[in-house]
């Protein structure tokens, strides 16, 4: 087993005349070069392993050895407050358990169930921002779509989503340390009151309702921090995924008129061209830590037991060892086995409600703007900051 020296992931891109938040991809392929994983460090995470080759990521995703549940370093094993107790951060039974309370609501059969509905936020989103001539689709469409869909799946329709907006994008890629800690401790306060009033509120049919009555009438299966760490993953992931899913993808549409006017030409070309979407440009570039309960080896490298572990979904899904000529978007490509959505156990719970909201979101743009256009430099588009979140700040349009 090999030892890799460190790299400094910015200090690398910048020698090669390059922005690793804006396009990572060049970055990772020279490190894919030199082997399949590597010990890197950020500014703003310290060191850490880096798995970036397509085989060694799937594998990881899979390997129990790799644990997910960071509470378990700190000295006295646990932690304060909110949201820091939820199914992301668990590793079995505990995930098993957290997961099995939610799952049933997004099979695919429930999810096709909600197709009528997402056709009509999707209709009149659209229909709203049509009159301008332009919009930051961002804003008009791929946020507030996934957003209303997930508030009322969940029974909170009148989330103050401006605020929490704010929230999660720091939260999820920070700005700096006192911001996150901010966005922690505002977000942590607002879902307590949130599931507060929702307890005293008169029963009703959704799933925010169905958990804390589950907490409160079936014995202890909810702590108050687990049910908190619920509404925060399920609001969080339930729109963040596919809010980068829309606009990455329509960004890449946009950026490879071929492929557009491709689709355009043949609608049966949309599930693929979506999965193609999440291949190139996926809305999670890294996933979120694991660590190593033993020392193993990833890739032929030697993981010393502790030791922090990220993999870099992006990075696996442009290998050319799994995809020929991966740097191409090309919607007619066979992008199965991509790893967007993850792998194992943590594979993404709402993957079929993304689908969804995707394939709507992106034919409901093409029947509706029939010329739409990108209203920007492509160069001068601002990404969004961190390792986590794949995804520009705003999307210029016109139509």
């Amino acid at each position: 087993m090999s030892t890799p020296e460190t790299v400094d992931l910015h200090v690398y891109a910048r020698a090669y005349g390059e922005d690793f938040t804006a396009d990572p991809y060049p970055v990772y392929a020279r490190l894919r070069e030199r082997g399949p994983v590597h010990h890197v460090r950020t500014a703003d995470t310290g060191a850490m392993w880096l798995v970036v080759g397509h085989d060694e990521a799937r594998a990881a995703l899979a390997d129990s050895r790799l644990s997910k549940n960071w509470q378990s370093l700190l000295p006295d094993g646990d932690v304060s407050g909110g949201f820091a107790s939820h199914m992301l951060d668990a590793d079995p039974p505990r995930h098993t358990r957290l997961r099995k309370l939610v799952s049933r609501e997004f099979t695919p059969r429930r999810v096709e169930a909600l197709r009528p509905r997402v056709q009509a936020i999707t209709d009149d989103l659209v229909e709203a921002m049509l009159p301008g001539g332009s919009a930051d689709l961002v804003d008009a469409l791929a946020f507030p779509l996934p957003m209303t869909v997930i508030c009322e799946l969940l029974g909170v329709p009148d989330l103050d989503r401006k605020a929490f907006r704010g929230w999660s994008n720091e939260i999820v890629g920070p700005t700096g340390p006192e911001a996150e800690a901010d966005a922690v401790q505002a977000m942590s306060e607002y879902l307590v009151e949130l599931i507060e009033d929702k307890r005293c509120a008169a029963p009703r049919d959704d799933l925010l309702s169905a958990l804390i009555r589950t907490r409160y009438e079936d014995g202890d299966r909810l702590s108050s921090d687990e049910l908190v760490g619920m509404a925060f993953l399920l609001l969080v992931a339930g729109h963040e995924t596919t809010v980068n899913l829309i606009a990455n993808g329509v960004l890449a549409l946009l950026r490879h008129p071929d492929q557009l006017a491709a689709l355009r030409a043949d609608p049966g070309l949309l599930d693929g061209a979506v999965e193609e979407m999440l291949r190139y440009d996926g809305p999670v570039e890294t996933t979120t830590w694991r660590f190593a309960r033993e020392t193993l080896e990833i890739g032929g490298v030697r993981v010393p037991s502790g030791d922090s572990v990220l993999i870099a979904l992006a990075s696996a899904d442009r290998d050319p060892g799994r995809y020929p000529a991966p740097d191409t978007f090309d919607i007619r490509r066979s992008p199965q086995g991509h790893l967007a959505f993850g792998h194992g156990i943590h594979y993404c719970l709402g993957a079929p409600l993304a689908r969804l909201e995707g394939r709507i979101a992106v034919r409901t743009l093409l029947d509706r703007c029939p010329g739409l256009a990108l209203a920007a430099d492509p160069a001068a588009l601002t990404w969004r900051p961190g390792l986590l979140i794949r995804g520009v700040h705003r999307l210029p349009v016109t139509f």
